[in-house]
């Protein structure tokens, strides 16, 4: 946790950043962009989800942004946050355009949800907002929620079986490690494909990755 003095001066009404991200180059690049900003001021950087909620806990930011994919997992850190202090201010960083890991990210309690490869063109913009107590949310993560708005979600037990698709693993070790019976989890399965509109398990696994419900 790098902390930045700069910015606790009383009487400074600048809008105070705390960065998370465990990247050091996206760190230094967003702090070049802010460094011009007379409005703007970085008071800290973290490099994991915990040092995000105790530089947080320290600094208290005006603007938090938060990578999703870092150590210690960016969702965890905001709900943490939020559920102490309802008042912060998170904004997503991510390279992610999925629905599924942006509504995480929004329930949890963040104001904004911004791609890192429209940092040079947004950022700026979604800092200031957020600070308003506006929302911010890039219109093609919006498209992308709202098509699937009114699909049917995956469950808990359909994601888990999902996912160790995902790794690899048949129905019958998957039946062993759920402690399922086989039918159970062709059920599950059958479910599965008609949720995501798909009709095998390669499909259904690329569909679920590029919209944030497993992980690979």
């Amino acid at each position: 946790m790098n902390e930045h003095p700069a910015g606790g001066a009383p009487g400074d009404d600048r809008i105070r950043v705390l960065i998370a991200d465990d990247h050091p180059m996206l760190r230094e690049g967003v702090i070049a962009v802010l460094e011009t900003q007379s409005d703007m001021v970085v008071v800290g950087e973290a490099a994991t989800g915990d040092e995000a909620i105790a530089g947080w806990e320290r600094l208290r930011p005006d603007i938090t942004l938060m990578d999703l994919q870092m150590p210690g997992n960016g969702v965890v850190a905001i709900e943490t946050i939020r559920r102490s202090h309802p008042e912060a201010r998170i904004i997503v960083l991510t390279t992610f355009t999925g629905d599924a890991q942006a509504l995480h990210a929004l329930r949890a309690g963040a104001a904004g949800y911004l791609l890192k490869s429209s940092l040079r063109r947004d950022l700026l913009d979604a800092i200031r907002g957020v600070h308003a107590g506006r929302r911010h949310l890039q219109a093609e993560v919006a498209e992308r929620i709202a098509i699937h708005a009114i699909d049917e979600s995956l469950n808990a037990r359909e994601i888990t079986v999902l996912q160790l698709i995902a790794n690899g693993n048949s129905n019958k070790h998957i039946a062993r490690e759920l402690n399922l019976s086989e039918d159970t989890i062709k059920s599950n399965i059958k479910s599965i494909f008609a949720k995501l509109y798909v009709n095998d398990r390669t499909h259904a696994v690329t569909v679920a990755a590029k919209r944030g419900i497993i992980d690979l």
